[in-house]
């Protein structure tokens, strides 16, 4: 069972997030399969009470 981080993970961070040509949904998360104006990790927390289990950083970020 995946913990649960102590805070939402950077969504730009992730290899999951794109950014949508879509103006009303311009934010997506591949996991969850999602598209909304807020960061999808927003949405995750909102639907779940938890924060997203599936961050991944980015190659070559710290």
């Amino acid at each position: 069972m995946p913990t649960n981080p102590p805070r939402a993970p950077n969504c730009l961070q992730c290899t999951h997030f794109h950014v949508t040509w879509d103006p009303a949904f311009p934010r997506s998360c591949d996991v969850f399969d999602i598209k909304s104006r807020l960061m999808p990790s927003a949405e995750v927390y909102a639907a779940t009470g938890l924060h997203c289990p599936s961050f991944e950083l980015k190659p070559g970020l710290k």
